[in-house]
């Protein structure tokens, strides 16, 4: 079945895509699965990883917000792999591989969001980053220390899902896309219905050619990226949309990401997950058996490890370790 499936993708994906069997493969060799090829058993793995579960219980942009119709760093991640996914359909590439970095793409987040990572980069001696984190995560973190062992494909797509990074496959650089093109458009939505911006508030610049609504601004952007990559063996955007998307994200930036009501109660996150860092620097025995034995046999240092410790908390779990640490339970006698 698995090399029946490989022959369709010959068939009948882009001479630009990334076949399956051309794969440069895993660092450790396994025997092929018999049913899947080797990117769709990579989302498997993604899906089925205890990393990816957490994601739902971490910040996008609103700090444990109130109300269930906000997004959450799982319900991103979601968005981003379905606009990436519908690229790469419309292009003829593989499907496959878009949608396991897409779903990888922010296993290694802090939890509070970006607020979790400029707290955890500040004070860990060798800073940190989501997507370098979200690499250890899969190579070294997930399963019980043993990482999930993806292919090298995968792995290259999440490293470099930043606006600064390059993939190496059209997959990649599809992924990198839809993730602006998310959270763009579903930070708009939230912070509407959290009363931070109205949709009049949005320049009409920048209306004028996204659209007026979220469901037009994806339109636009998707279908841009369609018509102008097709048949190419790259993945762009027209000059004029992908400025405008740009400039939109910089809007975003000044009125909503670090606009005063929306965040602000990221100090406090900061300061509880530098207090967290602190204290298990000083208590290392309090740490899980599998963090003890990176420090002990793979030569990790402390800070390290206490810094994956803690990235991989929910903010749900890091605000319950704050308390049970930080105070007083209280005694009694039945």
């Amino acid at each position: 079945m698995r090399q029946k499936l490989e022959m369709r993708e010959h068939e009948y994906l882009s001479p630009y895509a990334s076949f399956s069997d051309n794969s440069k493969g895993r660092d450790r060799y396994e025997e092929p699965c018999d049913i899947r090829p080797i990117y769709q058993r990579d989302r498997d793995r993604i899906l089925h990883s205890k990393s990816f579960r957490r994601l739902k219980h971490k910040t996008q942009v609103f700090l444990a917000p109130e109300g269930d119709h906000y997004r959450t760093r799982l319900t991103h991640t979601l968005e981003v792999t379905q606009n990436a996914r519908t690229i790469a359909r419309a292009l003829r590439l593989n499907e496959d591989l878009t949608e396991a970095i897409a779903l990888g793409h922010d296993l290694g987040h802090t939890p509070f969001g970006h607020a979790g990572e400029r707290a955890l980069n500040k004070i860990c001696p060798d800073g940190f980053e989501h997507h370098k984190q979200s690499i250890r995560v899969v190579e070294l973190l997930d399963n019980h220390g043993k990482g999930l062992n993806l292919t090298k494909e995968v792995r290259d797509g999440i490293l470099n899902h930043q606006t600064k990074g390059i993939p190496s496959t059209l997959e990649g650089k599809i992924v990198r896309l839809s993730d602006k093109i998310a959270y763009i458009n579903h930070d708009i939505d939230d912070a509407i219905r959290g009363h931070i911006i109205t949709e009049d508030d949005i320049p009409p610049e920048y209306t004028k050619i996204l659209g007026y609504s979220s469901t037009q601004r994806l339109n636009t952007l998707i279908h841009d990226i369609i018509s102008n990559s097709e048949n190419q063996e790259d993945i762009v955007m027209s000059p004029e949309v992908e400025k405008t998307m740009f400039e939109m994200r910089r809007y975003m930036f000044c009125s909503v990401y670090t606009n005063p009501v929306a965040k602000g109660e990221e100090q406090k996150a900061e300061e509880m997950v530098a207090y967290l860092f602190e204290y298990y620097t000083e208590h290392l025995e309090l740490l899980p058996e599998e963090y003890l034995v990176m420090i002990e046999n793979q030569g990790e240092t402390a800070a390290r490890v206490v810094c994956d410790y803690i990235a991989g908390m929910t903010d749900r779990f890091a605000v319950a370790k704050f308390k049970e640490l930080t105070i007083p339970r209280s005694w009694s006698i039945y």
